[in-house]
């Protein structure tokens, strides 16, 4: 499988479209399992409150993944990212009624020889910033 973006086709400033992802505590119940992270703070409203948190609180790795997901959803070809990394700056606070929404947009902040862009991600969730520093190398057609 190879990337469907073309390098020739996007410039420093090409704009990713904003993604909406909703988050539910089934996903995260659903993610522990696959991740094999069951803290509780994931699934567990008491424990969570107890610890200090508003509410559960989505994996970090589940929120990257999300921002991976985007990424790979954009180029066409999951093996095209080929360098990926993130800060996390404030959890995903998944209330148990209605969940959350997780937003996420991109920008090509650079092209670097070899076909491949440097893309800077935006995640937000309700009006936090969830991911800072959060980059993508891709490698496109």
């Amino acid at each position: 499988m190879a990337a469907t973006v073309k390098y020739a086709d996007v410039e420093v400033g090409t704009e990713l479209p904003l993604r909406s992802f909703p988050v539910d505590r089934a996903n995260l119940v659903q993610y522990a399992g696959a991740s094999g992270d069951f803290n509780p703070i994931h699934w567990r409203e008491s424990v969570a409150k107890a610890v200090g948190l508003p509410d559960v609180i989505a994996h970090g790795m589940y929120t990257m993944a999300q921002g991976g997901r985007f990424v790979t959803d954009w180029a066409g070809d999951p093996g095209a990212v080929v360098d990926y990394g993130v800060r996390f700056s404030s959890p995903v606070v998944v209330p148990d009624e209605g969940g959350a929404t997780l937003e996420i947009s991109g920008r090509v902040e650079e092209k670097l020889d070899d076909d491949k862009v440097v893309v800077a991600l935006t995640a937000r969730s309700g009006d936090q910033k969830v991911l800072t520093r959060a980059k993508a190398v891709v490698k496109l057609a």
